[in-house]
């Protein structure tokens, strides 16, 4: 007896995967191959950016680039399939290759119908849901998607009687109903799940809303134009290009999206969710400076940045083992204060496409070469752009240099989740009270903002003021550390 093995998929879809913890969109920034290019399995085929990083991703398959769906700049629901590959149909060369050939290839010959035409009376079960591989997309299905809306004119379907529906829209259910269901699914509104959930915290009946998307889709920009009130629909509808292209132009619209739009999002639910309080101090940061100077002739330190900001990193450090009460946080669900044992050391980085906040995954455990290369390491894959999602998961506390920008000190907010940021602000040269006497001094100030729920006054005080007392007498370092 001859068992019949199905052919692989030729053409493979390559799906926008969750780069990210519940991220439900991303933008192409860059493609790194075009229509007609061959790829293998595990190259990157481009770049994209979520709300927390930029990403490249690499694709699963061999073959050829057939199709590329959206172009550098699209912002693409995870999910959708961004490019296509023709594998060639490696799974049937593959069975003519192994034993028991020639049997396989007799019953292809003899009965191509029952290959190449599924039988319309048995459609297959739809799929569960399947969780997404961060980096490669949901894992390929048994069953073959329908053809685009490109290929719609030359596979008609006369099972459903609106040709307006999509069959993306309505996969399996438009095959199974009849009848009045059928038409009760096809009523339905058009909508993709992140634009449902987007009208559903906007509290839109999308049954309401008047679609512009593509064969009668609910697209975003029609559930925000539904909730904005009608003075608010000229800006929102108003095209960015003739702005751009008007000389003289008073005004530029930039969209917000990306790390800016997270950063944004992230600091509003901070700033009315923690409640803030501010404490500063000034002092007299010579010696640490001196010591500096030192540490970059050390051998230890060698092809490492060593700056100020490491040792303030380091103080901080020191303070928090003394006062680990401070290095905690607040979950609202379980109504509990959670103290770690551990410190993921954020420091805030300034890009080209926003402030992203990476941490240094049990900083606390690390040496001082150790935590100089950490940082350096840090710094330079936020100025690449290549900083990963799980880089700025996780931080507990962080530092803010505002001192490279000329400011003194500042009032930061505190990213959501974390007890404390530290803002360390410009070291100057100032006249200074030195052992009775008034001499020029390296000065500096420190801002501790920290969450007034978990950090009181007296133990904000604390860690602020042993972090300055380090900086200012460096040597404890070795007798508090």
């Amino acid at each position: 007896m001859t068992t019949m093995t199905a052919p692989a998929q030729r053409f493979r879809e390559f799906r926008m995967p969750d780069v990210g913890e519940g991220l439900t969109e991303a933008e192409i920034l860059k493609w790194y191959v075009a229509v007609g290019d061959t790829v293998t399995d595990g190259q990157v085929i481009c770049e994209v950016e979520t709300a927390k990083a930029a990403v490249e991703l690499p694709i699963p398959y061999d073959g050829v680039v057939s199709e590329i769906r959206f172009g550098e700049g699209t912002t693409v629901d995870v999910g959708t399939p961004i490019i296509v590959v023709d594998a060639g149909g490696d799974g049937a060369a593959g069975s003519a290759d192994s034993g028991g050939s020639a049997g396989s290839a007799g019953v292809a010959a003899s009965e191509p119908p029952a290959v190449q035409t599924p039988a319309p009376e048995a459609p297959p079960a739809e799929p569960k849901r399947q969780a997404v591989l961060v980096g490669y997309g949901v894992a390929p299905s048994a069953t073959t998607r329908r053809p685009r809306k490109q290929a719609a004119p030359d596979v008609p379907a006369p099972d459903v009687p609106t040709a307006d529906v999509p069959t993306a829209a309505v996969p399996a259910q438009a095959a199974e109903l009849n009848g009045h269901d059928r038409a009760a699914a096809v009523d339905r509104p058009l909508a993709k799940p992140p634009v449902r959930k987007l009208a559903k915290e906007l509290g839109i009946d999308l049954a309401t809303v008047v679609p512009t998307g593509p064969n009668g889709v609910v697209t975003r920009e029609d559930i925000r134009a539904a909730a904005a009130p009608p003075a608010a629909l000229p800006p929102v509808t108003a095209a960015p290009e003739p702005l751009a292209a008007t000389a003289g132009a008073r005004e530029t619209r930039i969209p917000i999206k990306g790390v800016r739009k997270a950063t944004a999002q992230a600091m509003v639910t901070s700033a009315f969710t923690a409640p803030h309080v501010t404490e500063f101090v000034t002092f007299d940061i010579t010696r640490t400076m001196k010591l500096v100077q030192e540490l970059k002739e050390d051998r230890a330190f060698t092809g490492v940045r060593v700056g100020p900001l490491l040792l303030v990193a380091k103080a901080l450090l020191v303070a928090l083992k003394r006062h680990p009460e401070a290095n905690a946080a607040w979950d609202e669900a379980a109504q509990e204060i959670v103290h770690k044992s551990y410190v993921n050391l954020g420091i805030a980085a300034a890009t080209p496409r926003g402030l992203i906040v990476p941490n240094i995954k049990d900083a606390h455990d690390k040496t001082l070469p150790e935590l100089a290369a950490a940082l350096g390491e840090l710094v330079a894959t936020a100025r690449d752009g290549k900083t990963s999602p799980a880089a700025m998961q996780g931080g507990t506390v962080t530092i803010t240099n505002v001192g490279v920008f000329g400011v003194d000190t500042g009032t930061p907010i505190l990213n959501p989740g974390e007890s404390a940021i530290l803002a360390f602000g410009a070291i100057k040269l100032q006249p200074w009270v030195h052992k009775g006497k008034v001499k020029p001094r390296q000065v500096t100030t420190l801002a501790l903002s920290f969450d007034h729920r978990l950090v009181d006054g007296e133990l904000g005080s604390r860690v602020l003021a042993d972090v300055a007392a380090i900086l200012e007498q460096p040597k404890r370092l070795l007798t508090w550390g």
